[in-house]
């Protein structure tokens, strides 16, 4: 199949009907707002949308998706982190959302597979910004000064993450032992005051049985992380996320936000969500194998109707830099989990160990004089 023509960068723009002025969409309502003029708008209701359709995993591969599936996006890179930001045309300059560093926007645009689906924020900036001072304050040893700095600095910035899901069917033949545990009275000689005295003892063993069979189980939304600009840790820490809220992919969603290219590809994705697979079916097959313990010698998975879907999931995101150190915060834009880099107040520290030296010292001398 040749490969489908070139086509202009979607932009998410909608401009007001009253006024003219660029829309937003307010987190948690079904609504686009103006703010220079107040007026807002209905987004699309769901059942006037498409459903949400999974797409043919191999298809991909081989590039064969219809040319519908796609579409031609304007990025930027970032040289410091590498992440991959959607603007639009009229955007020249600006500071990556993921580290605070300066960076000039690029004219080119790349070609990628569309997203199926999102979950639409439901926190405001105000109460990710509230979640993430509350995080602040909950630390040890947090420097004061940043705590004021992030309550007192720019707002947060709602990104859409991109994230990929797999679905798949798999039947596994398996083979290795069970093991059942019994116990055996031993007599052993021990010392007791002095004395060898003979005790007994149950001593466990272990009956191994060969054993094998066979165990299945369809993946549904396998989620994989599709983006490297972030440490893998906050994003994972920042579930679990509550897939049935997903929406059909609108972009008036996006209005008024950023969404983040995908940068793990297709295949790679998939190699992870094949771990994850692997480690469930393990399980099941030591499940399956039940007794006491379990060995597993061979597992040999056919794997069949392969699926997946691009989607969008909403987080708020804030670099800050302080005293020349960038400290980054992630906040789930659906359920406000916080997770971020851990700051450490030299200051609070020192105070810290200079108190406990002195506990410790006067307790020496309460006993010293007391003993």
């Amino acid at each position: 199949m040749p490969p489908a023509p070139p086509t202009a960068p979607t932009e998410h723009r909608f401009s007001c009907h009253t006024c003219g002025s660029d829309m937003r969409y307010m987190p948690g309502t079904g609504q686009l707002l103006c703010d220079h003029c107040g007026a807002t708008e209905e987004i699309t209701p769901p059942q006037s949308r498409s459903a949400i359709s999974e797409q043919d995993f191999q298809q991909a591969l081989r590039a064969q998706l219809p040319a519908a599936e796609t579409e031609e996006i304007r990025t930027i890179s970032c040289e410091n982190c590498g992440a991959q930001v959607e603007f639009d045309s009229k955007t020249h300059a600006a500071e990556c959302p993921f580290c605070a560093t300066p960076i000039v926007t690029d004219t080119g645009s790349q070609r990628q597979i569309k997203p199926r689906a999102l979950v639409p924020f439901a926190l405001t900036e105000p109460k990710a910004r509230e979640r993430m001072t509350e995080w602040l304050g909950s630390l040890w040893f947090a420097p004061n000064g940043l705590q004021e700095y992030a309550r007192k600095g720019r707002a947060m910035q709602g990104i859409y993450i991109p994230y990929w899901t797999y679905d798949a069917d798999t039947k596994s033949r398996y083979s290795g032992a069970r093991g059942d545990v019994y116990y055996v009275t031993q007599r052993v000689q021990v010392k007791r005051d002095g004395k060898m005295v003979t005790e007994t003892r149950q001593v466990p063993k272990t009956r191994w049985t060969p054993t094998a069979g066979r165990v299945a189980r369809f993946f549904d939304d396998v989620l994989v992380l599709g983006s490297k600009s972030l440490p893998k840790t906050y994003t994972d820490a920042l579930a679990p996320w509550d897939l049935s809220q997903l929406e059909p992919y609108d972009p008036q969603f996006l209005a008024g936000f950023r969404a983040e290219s995908y940068t793990v590809k297709l295949d790679e994705g998939y190699a992870e969500a094949r771990d994850y697979m692997d480690r469930m079916i393990l399980r099941d097959v030591k499940f399956d194998i039940g007794g006491d313990k379990q060995r597993v010698t061979s597992v040999d998975t056919s794997v069949s109707d392969v699926t997946f879907k691009h989607i969008l999931l909403p987080v708020w995101l804030a670099a800050y830099k302080y005293r020349g150190t960038t400290y980054r915060f992630v906040v789930n834009g659906q359920t406000g989990t916080v997770r971020g880099e851990r700051p450490y107040s030299k200051v609070k520290i020192a105070i810290a160990v200079i108190i406990g030296l002195i506990i410790a010292a006067a307790a020496g001398a309460y006993f010293a004089a007391n003993g």
